[in-house]
């Protein structure tokens, strides 16, 4: 029979999807205040380098989104879900809030000026494509253990920032979109950077289980 999780178990893993989270959202906010060719890399670069810090504790998620299909997929518990997605939420206001600080300007994010579908595809697609990463890179049974998972993951996401960034506004993570909406006064759009993603990581998950599966021997 197990133990019940005690605090020292659960505070570690909290605390670091919010510390990774904030400081996500710092960097985004700051890369995109700074108008960079390179912000998408920047952005990536600093995920692949939170990854690797927070990926021994928590998972290094930093998105709801990729809890979500962890969960769904059997490699996360689901006790877990509801604390990390408040920890990542946290996070992001958080790290918005004194990037905003630092700015002196309200961030902002929003789709481009389309129809509600495209940038709803756009950031279901790109999501789904970071779960499935995700959950073959750092989760398979043939490639759990390996070191490469956080570029992978990093280089997902700005590959997603640069393609489809103009067209969605490039959450790919409701909590980005959350973080980045928080302090707009039109809020119109959060429900796509939540509705997106979690489409993405119900279809990742799905795709998963037929991945993983073994073949059968005739």
């Amino acid at each position: 029979m197990s133990r019940p999780l005690s605090q020292e178990d659960t505070m570690p893993k909290y605390l670091t999807e919010f510390v990774g989270t904030f400081l996500f959202l710092f960097t985004i906010v700051l890369a995109v205040f700074s108008a960079s060719p390179v912000a998408a890399l920047a952005i990536g670069v600093m995920l692949t380098a939170l990854v690797y810090m927070g990926g021994h504790i928590s998972g290094g998620h930093y998105n709801p989104a990729v809890s979500l299909a962890l969960a769904l997929a059997g490699k996360f518990k689901w006790a877990d879900l509801i604390p990390y997605w408040i920890s990542q939420i946290l996070g992001a206001i958080g790290g918005t809030a004194v990037a905003q600080l630092v700015t002196e300007s309200t961030p902002s994010i929003k789709p481009g000026d389309l129809p509600t579908q495209v940038p709803l595809i756009v950031e279901t697609l790109f999501t789904l494509a970071l779960c499935l990463v995700v959950l073959n890179i750092a989760t398979h049974s043939k490639t759990k253990g390996n070191f490469a998972y956080g570029m992978a993951i990093g280089l997902t996401v700005v590959a997603a920032a640069v393609a489809g960034g103009g067209i969605s506004g490039g959450a790919f993570n409701p909590a980005v979109g959350t973080g980045m909406s928080f302090f707009m006064t039109d809020k119109s759009h959060l429900w796509l950077y939540w509705a997106g993603p979690m489409i993405g990581a119900i279809l990742a998950a799905v795709i998963f289980k037929v991945q993983e599966m073994e073949p059968t021997e005739s």
